[in-house]
């Protein structure tokens, strides 16, 4: 039996209806995914590996970041600064001039009591970064370059931070792992008169998710009562698609006169994402802070979240 052309008709509008309603549906889901994360700049030279927080004004969040460039031409620092409800703002910073520039940085740590004027940021490789902040016509100074102690062979680090815990300077360190690959933790003591890390212990770690193409810790830091966050990401390519979750790692302080981490027995995602490779994290006290994340997307550039933000 043949339909009529008047059903036809009515059939057919009530597709494109349909359509036309899914189609509204996905474009006010992705515009409040939108809102969730914020997009800092695009293109792989941009993402961002490693932030820690310069300072906190009445309505905006200024962040130091690194990227992981190798190339002589691609910038290594910037500022970027989050105001709520405005696109981020992004200034890129030259690396001091005759010197070397850093390859490969991963990880960007603020030094407790300096009043966030002066950094470690760290290269996969283990090297260094000792660098001061003064918001002049030349704000960045290289003061010192040493390496991490006990470096193993094929070492990937992609995480460092300091603390200070019951007076004396926490150091926290972490080679990245991959797939099957444990992450290895270290952690110990940094002596900045000497520029010396003394080691006191390691642990290594897999997390349950991602799954695949893991790295088990891409950023870490540490609160001040010692408690130890770290990020976990997977990257397959350049086009992703990412996957990233954030942990608590366990924490870390000090058993009579040794330095103890006590690792978590199971992991709990506190957030997770299935767009984001999240290589950068910071905890930022206060009404306005939260833990906020930044990522190395590849050749969607970067992006910045502050975890359970509205």
């Amino acid at each position: 039996m043949r339909l009529s052309a008047s059903i036809y008709m009515r059939r057919f509008l009530k597709l494109i209806i349909n359509i036309l309603i899914l189609s509204a549906l996905l474009f006010i889901t992705q515009k409040v995914w939108a809102q969730d994360w914020v997009p800092v700049r695009g293109g792989i030279p941009f993402g961002i590996s490693g932030m820690a927080l310069i300072n906190q004004q009445s309505n905006s969040l200024n962040f130091l970041i690194v990227h992981d460039n190798k190339k002589q031409n691609q910038g290594r620092l910037a500022i970027i600064s989050i105001k709520r409800k405005k696109p981020p703002e992004y200034l890129p910073l030259n690396w001091p001039n005759n010197t070397e520039l850093p390859n490969d940085l991963e990880a960007l740590t603020s030094i407790p009591g300096t009043k966030n004027t002066s950094f470690i940021a760290l290269s996969s490789s283990g090297k260094a970064y000792y660098i001061k902040f003064e918001p002049t016509n030349n704000p960045i100074s290289l003061l010192k370059e040493f390496k991490l102690p006990t470096i193993s062979q094929g070492s990937n680090f992609e995480a460092f931070s300091l603390q200070d815990i019951d007076g004396k300077l926490i150091a926290v360190w972490a080679h990245r792992g991959e797939a099957e690959q444990s992450a290895t933790i270290y952690w110990g003591l940094l002596d900045l008169v000497q520029y010396k890390i003394v080691l006191t212990g390691s642990s290594n770690l897999k997390v349950p998710f991602p799954q695949g193409n893991v790295r088990h810790i891409s950023d870490l830091k540490i609160d001040p009562a010692g408690v130890v966050y770290i990020t976990s990401a997977s990257d397959p390519g350049d086009d992703g698609p990412f996957q990233s979750a954030v942990y608590i790692a366990g924490s870390i302080g000090f058993r009579g006169n040794k330095l103890v981490l006590q690792q978590n027995p199971q992991f709990v995602p506190l957030y997770r994402s299935d767009y984001h490779k999240i290589e950068g994290m910071e905890l930022v006290p206060g009404a306005e802070g939260g833990l906020i994340v930044g990522t190395d997307d590849e050749n969607f550039g970067s992006s910045v979240y502050i975890v359970g933000g509205e």
